[in-house]
């Protein structure tokens, strides 16, 4: 392995159908006399869930909505609302949701503490104040974001992580029950994220004995719950949400690949909601990822999922342009998917080839 990686991981972790109930306990140890700041996915308006919130009367529920894709523009937004509260910085922030939840909690506890923009932080380490205490509570399973070192932003040039030290969550609260009530699609695309995780982690120039040992044991989860379960069933929920911890893991010691590479310049381009863009990209890289694809096509059809098609038909030749700059410009990626000589064995006419099928 040509590179090593020191990795900053969560803090405390809780699993466990019912362990939500524990939330309240859990903050009262790192309250003060400030506020708590409660990101909570605006699904969840006017449901149960919202109800259950643990917030105290100082404290800020703030429903987030997840129709885009994470943006640095609603980060910078979210952190100057909690601000106006009382001058200074909350005591934590919480992030209860999906994916994009999560990296807006994760985001927003780092622009608390550095100043600027954030889009001024969208790469490595680049923020050098420790962020606010925040913790990650997924509705979703999949993503891994509630264990990766990214919160995973959409600003006005490109769309990348501000990742660090900094950025992972301080604790995290697994409870399978708080996965009900989701649409049998968005259900998939969320875990295939996990599964294309896994299989990225897998195949790459970045493997290694402890990723791979990771995902292995995710992407068997991802198996058995998209060969056998449904999103209606606790023990799939459970399993899951194993698969999507081992996973985003895996990939904190190895890297994703080309389909996240495309996915990238679907979101940006186009706005697609990254587990919809890692599904639609998945489908068309068969010469990459033949096995994973085959069987990813087999789940979709014992599953009855959607996957939208000719979303590029309609492109423009500047959009086409963007979405080819957005993902060569992920090196990493590259690197980890084809070796250090990748630019000798992908080119501007095969991504427009491949773009051209999805």
């Amino acid at each position: 392995m040509d590179f090593l990686k020191n990795i900053q991981l969560v803090g405390k972790m809780i699993f466990g159908a019912g362990s939500f109930d524990r939330l309240g306990d859990i903050l009262a140890e790192k309250r003060s006399d400030s506020f708590m700041v409660f990101l909570v996915d605006d699904f969840f308006k006017g449901r149960e869930l919202a109800n259950r919130v643990p917030a105290r009367k100082q404290d800020q529920v703030l429903f987030v909505n997840v129709d885009i894709e994470p943006k640095t523009a609603i980060v910078d937004d979210l952190r100057d609302r909690m601000l106006q509260v009382s001058g200074q910085a909350p005591d934590g922030v919480i992030g209860i949701g999906g994916g994009s939840v999560m990296d807006y909690a994760k985001a927003v506890s780092v622009m608390l503490t550095n100043p600027g923009p954030s889009s001024r932080y969208q790469g490595l380490n680049l923020a050098k104040n420790a962020s606010v205490y925040h913790v990650g509570i997924p509705t979703l399973s999949g993503t891994g974001a509630e264990v990766s070192t990214t919160a995973v932003l959409t600003g006005p040039e490109k769309k990348l992580g501000i990742k660090g030290d900094f950025t992972p969550f301080h604790q995290i609260l697994l409870d399978p029950e708080l996965i009900y009530d989701v649409p049998r699609n968005q259900w998939f695309y969320t875990g295939m994220d996990s599964y294309i995780h896994n299989i990225e982690s897998l195949t790459g120039h970045y493997a290694n004995t402890l990723g791979n040992s990771l995902a292995r044991q995710s992407l068997e989860l991802c198996r058995d719950v998209f060969a056998n379960g449904n999103p209606t069933d606790i023990a799939s929920n459970e399993k899951l949400m194993v698969a999507s911890l081992m996973g985003g893991l895996s990939l904190s010691f190895s890297e994703v690949g080309a389909c996240h590479a495309f996915s990238y310049g679907l979101s940006f381009v186009l706005g697609t909601r990254h587990g919809v863009a890692n599904c639609i990209a998945f489908n068309q890289l068969e010469e990459y990822y033949p096995e994973g694809v085959a069987e990813f096509k087999a789940m979709v059809s014992r599953l009855g999922i959607d996957i939208p098609a000719g979303v590029t038909a309609g492109l423009s030749e500047s959009q086409m342009e963007k979405m080819i700059d957005t993902t060569l410009a992920l090196e990493h990626m590259w690197r980890h998917a084809l070796g250090q000589g990748w630019k000798e064995l992908i080119s501007r006419g095969k991504l427009r080839e491949i773009y051209q099928r999805m």
